[in-house]
């Protein structure tokens, strides 16, 4: 039977991969502390996924250690003896960044490197993915020419009719502290690539998302939304009109698309992973498909002041994923993978 370690396993990519490669007959080992509580209180608690994971999979493993425990990383990895590695464990705010620089850091750029080196030291041949953030581009997406439609900003230069490409500047840009910690992470994902000639990829995710989300304010933008929704709670619009716009995709589809990287791993790659154009949707917009599920009335108020570094407009060009791995593809349309995410809360509220 084939290991896989995946940290940040009871979040919400974490918990799809686990299931993902359960599935396919794999010995699944989650590395998980419950930082997000630490992070954003008990609405970020994830242990309620973390009793789901070790009830439903038979080859479940959970093992309660912190990625910055350098040592005990690197004697897990020894022991386990993973065939892959799915780096999904993160300190995931750029607003709370600012709070907690040190944690953050320590977290997103050195928890990295423990997994790297460590992996290192088992072996140069095994996959190591690591969920990135589109956040590496910093506020660079800003300078590309808008327009104003009625509902949503949208880019005005042809060269992006598609979306973000992997070759964007991701340097001389406000990222936010948390911006500035995954870069670090993300530069060093490459560098062992490269160096050791390792099989390393980064994916600079959009809007991850799903059922088994544990959205915040400060991060979960689809699921918070929803969760504010359902329960009758006041959204805050940070902002740009409520224009800005997002590319939302899947966890499940995040989790094929690991599989497929795995199964044909290459050097140090980097993949813009969203839902692409087709998967787009402003905060606005998103009131609108929320409010036709539920028939519960958005509550919000605006505020002028947008997020420090937020995008005012940003979706990921998949055309390198899918010319890469053309039997990859996006499954879950935008309107599929809201109401997956308001059935779910519903039966947990």
């Amino acid at each position: 039977m084939k290991k896989i370690i995946v940290t940040g396993s009871s979040g919400l990519i974490g918990s799809e991969v686990c299931v993902y490669f359960h599935q396919r007959s794999w010995q699944v080992h989650g590395i998980d502390n419950n930082q997000r509580a630490v992070f954003f209180g008990p609405q970020g608690d994830t242990r309620w996924n973390q009793k789901r994971l070790e009830q439903e999979l038979a080859h479940f493993i959970h093992h309660e250690i912190d990625i910055r425990d350098r040592e005990g990383i690197v004697n897990l990895i020894r022991e386990i003896k993973p065939d892959a590695i799915v780096h999904a464990a993160a300190q995931p705010s750029h607003d709370r960044a600012a709070d907690i620089p040190f944690d953050d850091f320590d977290t997103n750029a050195v928890g990295t490197l423990n997994l790297l080196e460590a992996t290192r030291r088992f072996s140069t041949v095994v996959p190591f993915v690591h969920l990135s953030t589109n956040k590496v581009y910093g506020d660079a997406p800003n300078r590309i020419k808008m327009k104003e439609l009625e509902t949503r900003w949208d880019y005005a230069e042809e060269e992006f009719k598609h979306g973000i490409p992997e070759t964007f500047t991701i340097d001389q840009s406000k990222h936010s502290l948390f911006g500035a910690s995954k870069v670090a992470g993300d530069i060093m994902v490459q560098e062992y690539g490269r160096y050791f000639d390792m099989p390393t990829t980064c994916l600079r995710g959009g809007c991850l998302t799903g059922p088994n989300h544990s959205g915040v304010e400060l991060h979960g933008f689809l699921s918070y939304l929803v969760k504010c929704n359902i329960e009758s709670r006041k959204y805050t619009v940070f902002g740009y009109k409520g224009k800005q716009v997002r590319d939302n995709i899947h966890s499940y589809d995040v989790a094929r698309f690991i599989d497929a990287f795995i199964k044909a791993p290459r050097v140090a790659e980097v993949y813009n992973l969203g839902g692409g154009k087709d998967n787009t949707c402003s905060i606005l917009e998103a009131f609108k498909i929320v409010e036709s599920l539920t028939g519960k009335k958005m509550i919000y108020e605006y505020t002028d002041k947008n997020r420090e570094g937020d995008h005012i407009c940003y979706y990921s060009d998949l055309r390198k994923m899918k010319s890469h791995y053309p039997g990859w593809d996006i499954s879950h349309s935008l309107h599929d993978t809201i109401k997956e995410i308001v059935d779910g809360l519903q039966k947990r509220s």
